[in-house]
């Protein structure tokens, strides 16, 4: 008996993962996840702000999100996040501008821009964390 009620457990919950619900939550995640990349990127730079020849790194995850949803035209946005493949949105550290510099040590980091990025990244991450506990939120009412 506790098998077969184990087995509809399951089923429901396998037919609730499989309904799309966690699916803005996922997207938010690699967002999350990109936006502590970008910060431990930025804060690398600051920390070699005065490394001779040091190129400044950076995170692009609009890029690839934007890139991402735009294979898919003509269609809502809630379909257009059901049908991302998540393995699609790693967000690429890279480094930027490497042929600039307008220092005479070949150094790119302009550190009032790098701390104000870094005050933007954090913003989103917050934000991000607070969106997806939020959403978790109104599972767990609904599942009550």
């Amino acid at each position: 008996m506790q098998e077969r009620q184990g087995s509809a457990e399951n089923g429901r919950s396998n037919v609730m993962l499989s309904s799309g619900i966690y699916n803005y939550i996922d997207v938010m995640n690699k967002a999350a996840d990109a936006a502590w990349l970008q910060e431990t990127a930025i804060s690398h730079n600051i920390a070699n702000g005065d490394t001779p020849g040091y190129k400044r790194q950076d995170v692009d995850f609009e890029g690839v999100f934007q890139r991402e949803l735009g294979k898919m035209k003509y269609v809502s946005l809630d379909e257009k996040i059901s049908n991302i493949h998540m393995d699609h949105l790693e967000a690429p550290l890279y480094t930027d501008a490497e042929d600039f510099s307008y220092r005479l040590d070949k150094n790119n980091v302009d550190p009032e821009q790098e701390y104000a990025e870094l005050a933007s990244t954090r913003i989103k991450y917050n934000a991000l964390i607070d969106s997806m506990t939020t959403e978790f939120r109104k599972i767990k009412s609904v599942i009550k």
